[in-house]
């Protein structure tokens, strides 16, 4: 039986750094599930494994892609499902490590194939949001899909827009597309969720943006200014700097509002990784009761 381990958490928790340890204590590889690490333009405002990380463990899925392409959670599982036989014949656990929950579901549970949007109508809902805020969201999605109005996180734009986008591109609600059918995998996950307490958890977030303030997000995000409407972009790190270029903010005020986006988009996938009560929780350090813990599994089955 071959073992996919999954190593998520919140942002700043230190995913990297304990994945790399239990994947050296078996002697495997890591595919990485964070879907911003996998733009070749940008490793230092997604945290993405150094080289020399990379060297210590091989990691696969990190800057394979350019930012202009096109990529989504079903492009992804495909991808993993189809590359992960081939780690499977040098060892039957393998390692995945990010914090995009939605990525890691498609891999682990299956994603239905959602068309993609035609860029036209993607910049119709945008403007709709920058224009008319949430609640025109909230009133297009209730006539279009009301049986998803009545389930989707009403405070998240995010979500309002992916539905409201795939309503205009099929014709269709959004529910009648969105199956959630569970698929057959020929692996077991076994998820694994890092915390620690808030106050640590948020020192850390301040100490990694300073960081990477050090190591030259600044200019990183200059260059990709031109493609700041591309959905890769708008993201914690970037979009706030773009806000400064731009001469909205100040640059003091784009690094603390990175800071403050950044913790609640750690809080944001806290709530995601909860929803789901098959992750065992630990703290990052303690990659000797979390190998334990995947022997144990890995005998259960």
């Amino acid at each position: 039986m071959n073992f996919l381990v999954v190593i998520t958490g919140p942002t700043g928790v230190g995913k990297t750094k304990t994945a790399i340890e239990i994947a050296q204590h078996f002697s495997t590889e890591i595919i990485s599930s964070d879907s911003r690490q996998f733009y070749k333009e940008i490793p230092i405002g997604t945290a993405a494994p150094t080289p020399y990380e990379q060297k210590q463990v091989p990691h696969h899925f990190v800057g394979h892609l350019s930012i202009q392409d096109t990529y989504n959670a079903y492009s992804f599982q495909n991808d993993v499902i189809q590359y992960i036989p081939s780690l499977f014949k040098k060892n039957n656990i393998v390692i995945m490590c990010g914090g995009s929950g939605m990525y890691i579901d498609a891999v682990c549970k299956g994603i239905d194939n959602i068309p993609d949007i035609e860029p036209e109508i993607r910049q119709k809902v945008i403007e709709q949001h920058q224009n008319e805020g949430i609640a025109s969201l909230r009133t297009t999605l209730k006539k279009l899909d009301p049986d998803y109005y009545a389930i989707v996180d009403l405070k998240n734009p995010a979500r309002l827009m992916r539905a409201i986008e795939v309503c205009f591109q099929t014709g269709k609600p959004y529910t009648s597309v969105r199956k959630n059918t569970q698929q057959k995998r020929d692996f077991v996950c076994i998820p694994i969720a890092l915390s620690m307490p808030r106050n640590e958890l948020y020192t850390n977030i301040h100490t990694r943006t300073d960081k990477m303030i050090a190591q030259g997000l600044e200019d990183e995000a200059r260059a990709m200014l031109p493609y700041k409407n591309h959905t890769a972009l708008k993201t914690v790190g970037y979009k706030e700097f773009f806000a400064y270029f731009e001469g909205k903010t100040s640059r003091n005020f784009a690094i603390e509002k990175i800071k403050q986006n950044s913790r609640n988009y750690a809080k944001r996938q806290i709530s995601w990784i909860k929803r789901n009560d098959e992750y065992a929780w630990f703290l990052p350090q303690e990659t000797a009761s979390i190998i334990s813990h995947i022997t144990a599994r890995s005998k259960e089955v």
